[in-house]
């Protein structure tokens, strides 16, 4: 059934003044985030006082946990787009079908990256190294993250549904927990506690805390959604797959897929041309804690942009043009901020982020330079991210994909294997903001026509 006409001006995604409705739904994000990325730098952190080649090894890994989070999100984005706008037009059924539907999808994705897990792992590890220690120290980590998946999977999909209908203070308490409880478990299981008979698991320890975070934080959000989101409505019959709920889903969700798999092939042919420059493999170490680190800006910028898609999507439902540009302003000049913020960082504080990791002098020569220089894409990658949401709100989650294509396969990737004809790590890092340059021409131009095709019909 559905909800009174009311509730559009009840609902604060339509009301309330934009500068205080994006501070209101993306602190707790940006907050979540924030633990998030220190969860990914603490395996790392813990990780690298066993060896090099462990720091190596997650890094190696991080391309299919990134895909991992790449779906988990992607399938959360399409449901919140679909959901927020059914919400704006007082659609309950469609947005309870939404729901339904995106547990069906959760369920679907969980069972490959389980099979993933099982046979994938090793072969993908030794496409990648001959160290043994690399190899077998990876494949028992990334087996067990993709073995015990459903965790991430239903944590994602629960906080978007939470935001969605504008209850992101929920997504803060359940991101937090997990991060904190990874956090804690970490040395636990990865050094072992004899006292308590806990041996030290290595590789598979810091697994093992980081699938306990994922779990407990998707109990939360199940728990949240039952007992404090009367937004949604939670039936068997909305977990039958409709072709009304699932093609708008796809729509906005595999693009967002796309760009994460897109990241992460990049990420795996990055380490193919560094790997071919420096065969100790410090190089492609480097290249996996500069992605740690710069998560610290990044996700938040992400959290601003998933809550920026919200609103967006909830205002062009309820065909209200001048709300949609001016959500727009507000997101563009907070990514810039955070960004300027991240390049100051890596340019004054590179060896203080480096040294976290227990560097080499090697570790460090390299790591100063790939900071540095490939910082220097931050803002531009601000003015396309939040440029981008505004592609997925309004259904036209395909110009996102082709931009991400531009900046991280398209540009990159040929720039960067060019570039390492010279035969100096140092040249590739500078493919960064070459790849930035052009992608953002792309965004501002495919920006201008969906301008003319969706806001400004609208507006008149």
């Amino acid at each position: 059934m559905n909800k009174p006409a009311t509730a559009i001006k009840d609902n604060k995604m339509g009301t309330m003044s934009l500068g205080r409705l994006l501070l209101n739904m993306a602190t707790p994000m940006v907050l979540a985030m924030l633990v998030q990325a220190l969860y990914n730098i603490v395996d790392s952190f813990y990780v690298s006082q066993i060896s090099g080649s462990a720091v190596t090894a997650l890094s190696l890994a991080f391309p299919v946990q990134n895909i991992q989070i790449g779906f988990a999100t992607g399938i959360g984005v399409g449901v919140n787009a679909l959901l927020s706008k059914s919400l704006g037009e007082n659609k309950q059924e469609t947005a309870n079908r939404a729901a339904g539907n995106g547990i069906v999808l959760v369920c679907i994705v969980t069972v490959l990256f389980a099979l993933f897990g099982i046979f994938g792992a090793r072969p993908f590890f030794e496409m990648q190294s001959t160290n043994a220690e690399t190899v077998n120290g990876g494949v028992s980590y990334l087996t067990i993250c993709c073995v015990f998946s459903l965790g991430i999977f239903v944590e994602v999909l629960g906080e978007r549904l939470l935001q969605s209908s504008g209850r992101t203070g929920y997504t803060l308490i359940t991101q937090g927990t997990g991060a904190i409880i990874n956090i804690i478990l970490d040395p636990v299981f990865i050094f072992g506690v004899e006292w308590l008979g806990i041996p030290a698991m290595g590789f598979a320890g810091a697994a093992i805390a980081t699938v306990i975070g994922q779990w407990i934080a998707a109990i939360l959000a199940v728990i949240f959604n039952f007992t404090c989101n009367p937004d949604i409505q939670f039936a068997l019959k909305y977990l039958k797959p409709r072709k009304e709920a699932m093609l708008p889903i796809l729509t906005v969700g595999v693009p967002s897929i796309v760009m994460v798999a897109v990241g992460s092939v990049m990420n795996f042919s990055m380490n193919q041309i560094l790997q071919g420059l420096d065969p100790t493999e410090t190089a492609a170490g480097v290249f996996g804690i500069y992605f740690k680190l710069q998560s610290f800006f990044f996700m938040p910028l992400f959290g601003i942009n998933n809550a920026t898609i919200s609103i967006m999507a909830y205002n062009y439902g309820a065909r209200n043009p001048k709300r949609i540009l001016g959500i727009l302003k507000i997101a563009l000049i907070t990514a810039l901020t955070v960004m300027i913020l991240g390049l100051l960082a890596f340019q004054l504080l590179t060896d203080l982020l480096l040294g976290m990791f227990n560097p080499t002098e090697e570790f460090l020569r390299i790591g100063r330079s790939a900071l540095r220089i490939i910082s220097l894409a931050f803002p531009m990658a601000a003015v396309g991210i939040a440029i981008s949401a505004s592609f997925q709100a309004l259904g036209n989650g395909i110009y996102s994909t082709i931009v991400s294509l531009c900046r991280q396969m398209l540009i990159l990737l040929p720039v960067a294997y060019l570039l390492s004809l010279s035969g100096e790590v140092v040249n590739v890092w500078w493919a960064y903001p070459i790849a930035e340059v052009g992608s953002l021409v792309v965004t501002l131009l495919l920006f201008w026509r969906i301008y003319k095709l969706k806001i400004k019909p609208i507006m008149e």
